[in-house]
């Protein structure tokens, strides 16, 4: 049973380095587990959702990127979101402009027009999001989509770049752009949207994630859930650990036990097994401090392991089932 059975839109964001887009990619996986059609969105120009599945780069179109399983009970679509190309389709939309827009974008105006405004350009990527969740069966010939994935800006822009209509207050108080820019609000306000935050279990990130969470709140945008990325397996159980932490460890039956082995000279080896081990056990506690600061955020939190592999294709199935298996899809 998934904790969000009424969002269609899921928005992932997280810090620099935790892992947002694996997350994303592993998030629309796990969707699809289910039977969904999914649109998995990266709108940084990054082109790191083609990287993660290794196909080519992707283009402002929507392209089949994956299935769910073997037995393809759910598709994963992909597309990348480029604030001109989003220009370009507004245009011949709403103003059936055509190879009109597309002589402005030789001529530089979008160009020039998205980077003195940045709202503008928020507004079009939110914007074809909007449109990609506004589908039904009237839009003949477009795929509907029963989930989208936004693989979204770091947190520390996420409030900015979702709280579009605040962005173009001082730039278009009437007009068609503020018209989409109230429609795109809607959405992201409703709860038919959740915005997702990755941390890991470090101090800055952690913190961060906690400032976002209080800044997403104060913009009345619904906050999803914490996943907490590449998290190390407890290789000691808690005796262990405190007998480290104490510097109480027997190193006399330590040594005894890697006799028992067949090692040579083990004493030699010991004080630095012992020092390795104080270390592993020290980061597991502030891990577990850094968890308890997760957990106190008081939104449903889930785990993905750190991959040995790395987040490969099979490494990113894994991550799906195992957040299938959370519950957060």
């Amino acid at each position: 049973m998934s904790d969000f059975p009424d969002v269609q839109l899921h928005i992932v964001t997280g810090k620099g380095g935790t892992g947002k887009s694996t997350v994303a990619a592993s998030l629309a996986l796990a969707l699809a587990s289910r039977g969904k059609t999914v649109l998995l969105c990266e709108v940084e120009g990054r082109q790191g959702i083609a990287q993660m599945f290794d196909v080519p780069p992707l283009p402002y179109e929507e392209r089949l990127l994956a299935r769910a399983t073997e037995a393809g009970h759910g598709d994963v679509y992909a597309i990348a979101i480029d604030a001109e190309s989003a220009l370009l389709e507004y245009l011949d939309m709403y103003y059936r402009l055509g190879r009109a827009g597309k002589a402005l974008d030789r001529f530089g105006v979008i160009d020039f027009a998205t980077t003195i405004a940045p709202g503008v350009r928020d507004v079009l990527l939110t914007g074809k999001v909007y449109e990609a969740a506004q589908r039904n069966a009237r839009n003949k010939g477009a795929r509907t989509y029963d989930a989208i994935v936004l693989d979204a800006p770091p947190t520390g822009r996420i409030s900015q770049f979702l709280n579009v209509n605040n962005e173009l207050a001082g730039l278009a108080k009437v007009g068609p752009i503020k018209a989409q820019a109230d429609t795109v609000t809607t959405l992201l306000k409703s709860t038919r949207t959740a915005v997702h935050l990755v941390t890991v279990l470090e101090e800055m990130p952690v913190q961060e994630t906690v400032d976002g969470v209080a800044e997403l709140r104060a913009a009345g945008m619904p906050v999803g859930g914490v996943i907490v990325n590449l998290v190390r397996p407890q290789d000691l159980d808690e005796e262990a650990r405190t007998e480290l932490l104490d510097g109480t460890v027997d190193t006399a039956a330590l040594t005894k036990a890697l006799e028992s082995v067949g090692l040579k000279n083990p004493a030699t080896l010991v004080p630095a097994l012992v020092h390795e081990g104080r270390d592993h056990a020290e980061r597991r506690r502030l891990e577990d401090d850094q968890r308890e600061l997760v957990n106190a955020i008081g939104i449903p939190t889930y785990e993905l392991p750190k991959l040995a592999g790395g987040a490969d294709m099979s490494g990113l199935y894994e991550l799906a089932t195992a957040l299938t298996e959370q519950g957060i899809a």
